[in-house]
């Protein structure tokens, strides 16, 4: 992965957690991270009644806790967890609520329980992210077998020195057993023509918002950037095979230069030829009915390769 991302995103897991006990889920909805044990303190959340009275009380699950407008809650166990609703003392009516998550980690920052299905012909690929282009975008994907529908997925925004990465709200396609979720994610201030050595320090979340749990993982995610295909034309008359680069790549094209394979099966042949260009051209040695494919990387940088292209017209 070159050129993505200028900011230094490479970030310890530990040190990140801390910097980011108490994250916003959603609207009213605050996770809480914290570490169970006896000598971990417990996280201090302050809420703030949303409304314009001024004679108010709170209550967690129903159960009265104190008035005034402001309360401090000391969250550490799941019993801590729970929604936090402001009532008005005349009416009883809610004004606001807040529901607090505990997410639940070791000394480490590390999640204590996985549900993720691993990628096909993987054991240890959770998390995968690609991107097409040197844009700052990149899409990333992970699956699941747990169909539970008060899980909900999040994958936590970076901070670096020279800006955020951020990510949309996973979506998720189903298809038999399995769950495919799906996020597009962006980095703010991004460096297109600077080289980009260090991985991508994802944290990907799984919070069951019934029991107030939460699953958290940390991904170090390494040579994301994959081409699209390129597009491609045999003649079979002269045995010509041409091509260009794939419209989503990144330009100019002389400094974003790609690398080609170009793999040919010839009628009632077993074995297919592959031929390595970085031209966008290729003589092949005869002419001829074939089928002609081609697939695409970064020239200068070892990123993965495209996937193989449609058969040449």
């Amino acid at each position: 992965m070159s050129h993505l991302l200028c900011a230094l995103l490479s970030l310890l897991s530990f040190a990140a957690l801390l910097e980011s006990a108490q994250w916003k889920l959603q609207d009213n909805v605050l996770v809480i991270e914290s570490q169970w044990d006896a000598e971990a303190p417990a996280s201090s959340v302050e809420l703030t009644c949303a409304s314009s009275e001024e004679e108010v009380y709170w209550e967690k699950d129903s159960e009265w806790k104190q008035e005034g407008k402001t309360l401090t809650a000391a969250v550490k166990e799941f019993p801590d967890a729970g929604n936090y609703s402001c009532l008005s003392q005349q009416s009883h009516q809610v004004l606001s609520s807040h529901l607090l998550l505990i997410a639940k980690i070791n000394s480490q920052g590390q999640m204590l329980r996985w549900i993720l299905k691993s990628f096909k012909g993987s054991s240890e690929t959770f998390l995968k992210c690609e991107a097409k282009n040197y844009s700052g975008i990149f899409t990333c994907s992970w699956m699941t077998e747990n169909k539970s529908p008060n899980v909900k997925f999040t994958i936590r925004s970076l901070k670096g020195p020279q800006g955020d990465v951020s990510c949309s709200s996973p979506v998720a396609v189903t298809e038999g057993a399995l769950t495919t979720y799906t996020a597009q994610c962006h980095q703010e201030s991004f460096c297109p023509f600077a080289e980009e050595q260090q991985p991508l320090d994802i944290f990907l979340e799984a919070i069951d918002v019934v029991e107030y749990e939460n699953y958290s993982a940390s991904f170090f995610i390494r040579d994301i950037i994959k081409p699209d295909p390129p597009q491609c034309q045999y003649v079979a008359a002269n045995g010509t095979v041409t091509w260009t680069y794939p419209k989503t790549w990144s330009t100019p094209n002389s400094y974003f230069p790609l690398t080609f394979k170009v793999k040919v099966k010839r009628p009632r042949k077993h074995r297919y030829q592959v031929y390595d260009t970085e031209e966008q051209s290729l003589q092949l040695p005869a002419p001829g009915p074939a089928e002609v494919w081609l697939q695409a990387r970064d020239c200068c940088y070892l990123s993965s390769w495209s996937q193989w292209s449609s058969p040449c017209r």
